[in-house]
């Protein structure tokens, strides 16, 4: 079984991405924008958890009232240097309050982890010639951040006031 990072830790991935056009498996799935509405009462009938794979050029907006619903909303990097995903991801958590998971698949590096992290990613499948250990650690580079986003709502500035 394959291994992802979710909560800062290597741990077994037991969900499955299904193609548009393949049989649906038993555990959790992962499943395309387009297959989740086609067949959006099938999937929710199985009684597994459920994900949707949603590409970078995706509006949010459109999954919103199913979010109560998913157990995951698998974000896509195309490439390394496209970095729409990083709205969506913070979209979903702040607009939406979505408290699933967020998960970062495709071309996912490295040296982007602690950042996907402060958009609201909270797992990361790795490309197959990038090692899990090594990227772990990512969230050892900074120790504290300036900024307020989805991870730490408020700057650093009032968290030392208070």
């Amino acid at each position: 079984m394959p291994s992802v990072i979710k909560h800062r830790q290597i741990v077994e991935d037991n969900w499955q991405h299904v193609a548009d056009d393949a049989e649906l498996p038993t555990g959790p799935v992962i499943v395309s924008e387009a297959r989740w509405r086609q067949e959006r009462p099938i999937l929710l009938a199985r009684g597994e958890p459920v994900g949707v794979r949603l590409p970078n050029t995706a509006n949010v907006a459109d999954i919103a009232a199913d979010l109560p619903v998913l157990a995951l909303v698998a974000l896509e990097f195309p490439k390394f240097a496209d970095g729409r995903a990083y709205s969506q991801a913070r979209l979903l958590r702040e607009r939406y309050s979505f408290t699933g998971e967020i998960r970062a698949v495709g071309d996912v590096l490295r040296d982007q982890l602690f950042f996907m992290a402060r958009s609201g990613f909270d797992a990361f499948e790795l490309r197959a010639d990038r090692s899990l250990e090594d990227a772990l650690e990512a969230f050892k580079d900074f120790s504290d951040s300036y900024q307020p986003a989805a991870d730490q709502p408020l700057p650093l500035y009032r968290r030392r006031s208070t």
